[in-house]
């Protein structure tokens, strides 16, 4: 809320129009005496409603670049965290010589290289009932359905079609795993069964019950695929699996066949992925300098005109102090074996305005040699990762520095608008205040001119019949 007090002048000259208004009898019309009202509790609670709202202004001013402060730390913490447990760069890929063969890295994996044969791949079972007659009924009873070891019981009322048989067993909460389906020949209908899973072990049989048709059991099906395991070799290791996505086959390694691999000899190479790792350390060194932006443009900015130059947290004790450690952290490096290791060893160089700077050719040959300085400088014990995300922590953390600085912000906005809500009730109170003594005035000056008016009327006076004039 922000009021101009108005000038002593104006608010003079307010009083007198106002009263002049007043004692010309012209004050049914309150327009005046409202603004003069209006000025009068101005000039009272200006200065206190001025120093509140300028208040309340910092206040949000500097909760807001406090926040920009805090997000900008949170972005690196969280560019941070791959160096902090140890993945960053220490993460694997794995590559496939051919097709039809896909190694995805899990956890545990190892650097390596592996010659995998694929004889064959899982496939899921697949059988078709003799031809019926289009929408013919394959008789009353009960239908078995099994896959592997599981079986099911779906009853067959009398006059049902195949079709509603096909709608039974794939609506059956029991169901053991077999999609159901009615394919339409030229020489009838058929019911078509397929596993829902691959492997040996998912082969599906079928029994029919007294009442229907014979043709509703196994030995009357025809096999369109087999149901069996994935077969294949590591290294000359044979290895079966009832999916094509196999696990555990190869320590850490996921691996998934298809049909194109069947046949082939491939080469699966786990080794560094250098494009992770240099991902991880330019998203640190990008949200590093976002900090450093981020402070600059809070603090003092150069670059900007001279009086935008100063920003909300200018001088602020907690900013410098964040600042500070950070080129401390950064220019320090990392003391390992009695051997202190330096961030532009790795490519990381740290720039004249305080922020970090990427020599991509040094960068590229420290992780292609994957030697000691970068697993000196990032390691988990008191690497560069480690010290700084633990200094940023205790700002950052619940009831950190953050939280602290924010719930006193927060609390001295609530003060203020208590104040503001208290003076607001004092300005109404001084407007009901003035508007009856104005009122008060008002009925006073009207009762003197009817009285004079009267009086007139009574003895005459100047301009009024009956009145007397000397010569």
């Amino acid at each position: 809320m922000t009021t101009t007090a108005p000038s002593s002048s104006d608010t003079g000259a307010l009083i007198r129009q106002a009263t002049q208004s007043v004692i010309s009898g012209a004050t049914r019309s309150s327009i005046d005496v409202d603004t003069l009202v209006a000025a009068l509790v101005t000039a009272k609670t200006a200065g206190q409603a001025g120093m509140l709202s300028r208040k309340q202004t910092a206040d949000n001013v500097e909760l807001s670049a406090v926040g920009k402060i805090q997000a900008a730390l949170a972005s690196l913490q969280s560019a941070l965290r791959g160096f902090t447990d140890g993945t960053a760069l220490n993460a694997l890929t794995a590559a496939v010589s051919g097709s039809g063969l896909k190694a995805t890295v899990k956890t545990g994996a190892a650097t390596g290289t592996y010659s995998v044969a694929v004889t064959n791949i899982a496939t899921a079972n697949k059988i078709s009932s003799q031809a019926f007659a289009r929408d013919a009924s394959p008789g009353s009873g009960t239908l078995t359905v099994g896959v592997g070891s599981r079986t099911m019981q779906i009853n067959v009322a009398t006059g049902s079609s195949l079709a509603s048989v096909a709608k039974a067993i794939n609506a059956a909460a029991d169901n053991p795993g077999v999609s159901a389906a009615i394919v339409t020949a030229t020489d009838g209908q058929h019911l078509v069964l397929t596993a829902r899973q691959t492997g040996a072990a998912s082969t599906i049989s079928i029994s029919a019950g007294s009442g229907l048709s014979a043709k509703l059991n196994t030995s009357a099906f025809t096999q369109i695929t087999a149901g069996k395991d994935a077969k294949f070799s590591i290294d000359g290791n044979t290895v079966t699996s009832a999916s094509n996505t196999v696990e555990g086959a190869l320590t850490g390694i996921t691996l998934a066949l298809t049909a194109e691999a069947v046949g082939t000899t491939q080469t699966v190479s786990v080794e560094r992925d250098t494009t992770a790792s240099t991902k991880a350390i330019t998203d640190f060194v990008a949200a590093y300098n976002h900090y450093i932006a981020t402070e600059k443009s809070l603090t003092w900015d150069a670059s900007q005109p001279l009086a935008s130059r100063a920003g909300p947290l200018l001088g602020d004790a907690m900013t410098n102090a964040i600042t500070n450690r950070f080129g401390s952290l950064i220019s320090g490096g990392v003391a390992v074996g009695g051997r202190t290791y330096s961030l532009s060893s790795i490519g990381i160089d740290l720039q004249h305005d305080g922020t970090l700077a990427v020599n991509a050719t040094t960068l590229q040959k420290a992780l292609a040699g994957a030697g000691s300085a970068m697993s000196a400088l990032f390691n988990s014990t008191n690497g560069i990762g480690v010290k700084l995300n633990t200094f940023i922590d205790t700002y950052t953390r619940p009831s950190g520095t953050f939280d602290q600085r924010t719930r006193t912000l927060n609390a001295d906005l609530g003060k203020l608008t208590d104040h503001m809500t208290q003076l607001k009730h004092y300005q109404d109170t001084l407007k009901a205040q003035y508007n009856a003594q104005f009122q008060a005035l008002n009925v006073l000056m009207t009762t003197m001119q009817n009285n004079t008016r009267y009086l007139n009327q009574l003895f005459g006076g100047a301009g009024m019949p009956g009145t007397l004039h000397r010569r």
